[in-house]
């Protein structure tokens, strides 16, 4: 269990069950974005699906983690800033998904301002994904 896992939880106000702390490690110890498949494959004999679900349903909801929707076919998920909690996430920032090795950052240093929408319309909430090839599969 890692320092920072313990002081994100308790941050966030959530309690500290072993299935949030594993989650919250794995989720800290990989850089990018995960999806809940990669969880239940990685944390297969701890926990079932619904735990996770709801686990990352509740680290989304207190501004823990953040959807990101890549065109992959899973959301997967990532750590927020610390400027995210409860009431309001902020992600303008770019998500670039490898379309070789399937691996989904975040691009915090390129900050993309949301659109402006027509008359009547709003959103809440923005995904900026680019496709192509990482850093790692280009070599």
């Amino acid at each position: 269990m890692s320092k920072r896992a313990l002081s994100l939880l308790k941050s966030h106000e959530l309690r500290l069950t072993d299935a949030r702390i594993d989650v919250l490690d794995f989720i800290i110890d990989h850089p990018r974005a995960i999806s809940q498949p990669e969880l239940e494959h990685a944390l297969v004999h701890k926990y079932d699906r619904v735990t996770l679900y709801r686990t990352l349903n509740t680290f989304t909801e207190k501004g823990l983690l953040h959807q990101v929707a890549d065109n992959s076919g899973s959301m997967k998920y990532a750590l927020c800033n610390e400027q995210c909690n409860e009431h309001e996430h902020h992600h303008e920032h770019l998500h670039f998904h490898c379309i070789r090795c399937q691996e989904t950052v975040c691009i915090d240093s390129v900050m993309i301002a949301p659109p402006a929408l027509p008359a009547g319309f709003q959103a809440n909430d923005f995904n900026f994904v680019a496709n192509g090839i990482c850093q790692k599969c280009a070599q």
